[in-house]
């Protein structure tokens, strides 16, 4: 056979790049698709110089299946975006010196050189950028839905602050009392700020994750979202004090008989008031010292609780007793009614608490055999399994009975109600920092707080040179005054702008309703192109974004289905989460030098190669250890794979005959492979390739349909390549307008079996015989094995035991 050109990674990609450009091959007719099916993935922030190979990983993931769904016959929408605006892009904008304003553009220009050199299958008509003005216009109209339905409220609260970053932090953002991005100790102040009420909808977001006709999810995000939902069922109950009446909630209404102090948020209203002459002084001390600490290490810092009584008391609805009333840092005004009782008996912090400032314990929940008087030297907190004592007339009733019980006598005594309650805040997305879109409201001394009307949207976030924040906890932009101060769009009076930006959560939490609907400028999103294309196919992205941006989503979604804008009111049908990737072993981070810049791989390797390594690595969902010497041998590969084209092309293989050992491996590749992919496991796809590859080459095979239908299963992988490859062997469209390749039951059985021959449950060898061979012909043939004759020399057989296609069993004795 003639000598076949060498296979030049950097040749053919350039050649399929500018193919599937000019000839639209990754666009879809959003209006005629017949088929439609969205292919979602998580959009990238633009705040550093270029993609990292953690997102290559992720896309390259999710593109494989967009590829292979569109070779099912799917007509497949993938867009591409930029989460551009927020906190990130605009401390590497002050890091290296340059507006954020002209580094993320020239970002985006990066990522996008990236994106297209990767192969990915992106419909670059729609793409999208959070900072443009024709996107973060309808950012701001959002707002202005949540404001019109009552969902968008304004108020005083404590919250993390940042010094460096001069910012508010959300608790999770905070890792033992630093700020996560720059390490700097977070600090608690009290802002005004503008929140979102999520809380509304907690019922809803929970119920739906176990709808799995509406949602078919990762187990680990579904269980990450039900935990921070964190419904409690319980009751809130009301202790008299005074005048005042104090409401806490608790899960547990049968251990309020053991209630012997409440404990107060520090910030809490009606500790000035409760605060008796005496303690004044040591209470105000108090609350100064504990608004010094940030939120998070308050919640779960120090083991060692620390607090101060008001010198007043309450009364115990249930024993009528009065007890203390304490302040603490642990217990925070945001959460719940910002006030607990105290159980020191069936409570660990409580009870460490009332040891310290030696407080009355009370048992109110024994175990079986022990009695109300036995002392406790530690919390018994499985009160599940216990009966009341010490409880009234509730004594001897399990527990969880004596729950229902003392919640109905709270209610019908006026004391108290059932009610479930949620660990959800709701939404903070006030930001004091530049880089993000105005937050659409002026602010008017007769008229308060006003929206902007949308036919004045948007409003445009203005260039401005000093755009570092400061320490005031107010937005640079409010040192604009041509900005800041405009008429107010009711009486015409001056007013003042709103400052503050919004997170970029927000900005995130609608994307993908916008991306089917991108060359609108009169709307958000297209009503009928959104009921075609949503709620979406599927979206892979990392599962560091399990709870917030899927969580808000979820919201926002369910926001606009009640508002009549949406026919659903889940938008992902199905979420997969993918792994992560780490380099010898060890985590990526440039302190260690093991950052891997996947530029320099495609330069060397290509795309394709690149591409097939990573999905190679270990399971997508799990993730793997990037090694450089193990690019090799998905090049080998291709190369393999190749040399196998140029064979099929040569008129010798036109009409070679297929041997039955291949026709079955062929077939069991195709079953093999598509059900892999379907379930994105995408490495053992791959060793299932080389494999039926290895078969061919030692076969000498190279039929022109087997290889084609193997170069059709390798192209998710390697689109470019497959591409080349598809054109060698005489196709003038698309490889990916083709039909993925169908298997045949009949033909992935072998057409012999092999059969574990054993003696007294021993292997003593194995035979392989006909697939229809029956018992008596396998025992004829394990007949044949010295192995097996030696053993039943001389030996009584008392019974035989075949499984079929598997074992035979010989019991001598």
């Amino acid at each position: 056979m003639s000598e076949h050109p060498a296979y030049t990674p950097s040749e053919v990609e350039a050649k399929w790049r500018d193919r599937w450009r000019d000839r639209r091959t990754n666009e879809v007719d959003l209006d005629r698709a017949p088929r439609p099916y969205y292919n979602l993935m998580m959009f990238p922030y633009p705040s550093a110089e270029g993609l990292h190979v953690g997102n290559l990983f992720a896309f390259t993931g999710a593109d494989v299946f967009g590829r292979f769904k569109r070779m099912q016959g799917w007509s497949v929408f993938q867009p591409i975006g930029f989460d551009a605006f927020g906190i990130h892009s605009e401390n590497f904008a002050m890091k290296i010196g340059v507006h954020p304003a002209e580094l993320i553009p020239r970002n985006i220009t990066n990522f996008t050189r990236q994106l297209t050199s990767m192969g990915g299958m992106f419909a670059w008509e729609h793409v999208l950028s959070t900072t443009d003005v024709t996107y973060y216009k309808w950012t701001q109209w959002l707002f202005l839905q949540l404001f019109k339905q009552g969902l968008a409220y304004k108020k005083k609260g404590s919250v993390n602050w940042c010094p460096t970053d001069k910012t508010v932090l959300a608790n999770e953002q905070v890792v033992a009392g630093a700020c996560e991005r720059c390490g700097t100790i977070v600090e608690q102040r009290v802002l005004e700020q503008w929140y979102f009420r999520i809380t509304d909808y907690a019922g809803r977001l929970l119920a739906n994750l176990d709808d799995h006709a509406k949602m078919d999810w990762s187990e680990s995000t579904v269980l990450a979202q039900k935990n921070w939902l964190g419904r409690s069922e319980g009751a809130e109950i009301r202790f008299a004090a005074g005048a005042s009446t104090i409401a806490v909630f608790t899960t547990r209404p049968d251990t309020v008989f053991g209630a012997t102090f409440l404990v107060l948020a520090p910030e809490h209203p009606l500790v000035a008031v409760l605060t008796t002459g005496g303690q004044r002084a040591a209470v105000e001390a108090y609350v100064a010292q504990a608004g010094a600490k940030d939120l998070v290490s308050r919640k779960v810092g120090d083991k060692e609780k620390s607090g101060i009584a008001l010198g007043s008391t309450a009364i115990n609805p249930a024993t009528g007793q009065a007890i203390p009333i304490w302040i603490a840092d642990y217990v925070l005004m945001d959460y719940g009614t910002g006030a607990i009782m105290a159980v020191p008996g069936h409570d660990e912090r409580d009870f460490a608490f009332a040891t310290r400032y030696q407080l009355p314990i009370v048992r109110v929940v024994a175990p079986e055999g022990e009695s109300a008087a036995s002392p406790l030297r530690e919390a018994f907190i499985e009160v599940d399994r216990g009966r009341l004592v010490n409880s009234g007339k509730y004594d001897g009733l399990p527990a969880l009975e004596g729950k229902r019980a003392i919640t109905r006598w709270l209610e019908t005594a006026s004391h108290g109600e059932g009610k479930v309650q949620f660990r959800l805040y709701d939404w903070c997305i006030s930001r004091q920092r530049y880089w993000g879109p105005p937050i659409p409201i002026i602010y008017c001394d007769d008229c308060g707080a006003v929206p902007v009307p949308e036919e004045q949207l948007p409003v445009v976030l203005p260039q401005i040179d000093d755009f570092r924040p400061d320490d005031s906890g107010i937005s640079p932009l409010a040192r604009h005054a041509e900005w800041y101060f405009v008429p107010c769009p009711t009486c015409g009076k001056q007013g003042r702008r709103e400052t503050d930006v919004s997170d970029t959560f927000l900005d995130s939490a609608w994307y993908f309703l916008r991306y089917p609907s991108s060359e609108f400028g009169d709307r958000a999103f297209d009503q009928a192109r959104t009921a075609r294309w949503l709620p979406i196919a599927s979206y892979i992205g990392g599962n560091e974004h399990a709870v917030l941006h899927l969580l808000y989503s979820r919201f926002i979604t369910m926001v606009l289905h009640d508002a009549g804008m949406l026919g659903f009111e889940e938008p992902f049908r199905t979420f997969r989460a993918h792994g992560l990737i780490v380099k010898d072993g060890a985590k990526m981070s440039k302190s260690k030098g093991n950052v891997i810049n996947p530029d320099d791989f495609i330069s060397k390797w290509g795309a394709d190669t690149f591409r097939t390594y990573l999905m190679f690595l270990g399971p997508f969902q799990e993730g793997g250890d990037f090694r450089d010497s193990g690019i090799s041998g998905p090049r080998r590969f291709l190369e393999k794979v190749w040399d196998l084209v140029s064979l099929a092309t040569h008129p010798d293989c036109r009409d070679a005959e297929i041997r039955h050992e291949i026709l079955v491996k062929w077939h069991q590749t195709k079953k093999r492979v598509g059900e892999e992919l379907a379930l994105l496991h995408y490495n053992t796809a791959i060793a299932a390739l080389m494999e039926l590859v290895n078969l061919l080459r030692e076969q000498n095979c190279c039929e022109p349909t087997l290889v084609g239908e193997l170069v059709q299963m390798i192209a998710p992988f390697a689109p470019h390549f497959a591409e080349e490859c598809w054109e060698r062997l005489g196709h003038t469209t698309s490889i990916f307008d083709s039909t993925w390749p169908a298997w045949d039951p009949a033909l992935i059985l072998e057409a012999s079996i092999t059969i574990v021959i054993q003696v007294n449950g021993k292997t003593r060898g194995t035979v392989t015989v006909g697939r229809d061979a029956d018992e008596a012909a396998v025992r004829a043939a394990a007949g044949q094995l010295d192995t097996v004759v030696r053993q039943l020399e001389g030996m009584a057989v008392r019974k035989v035991i075949y499984v079929p296609g598997r074992l035979m069993n010989f019991v001598v004795g």
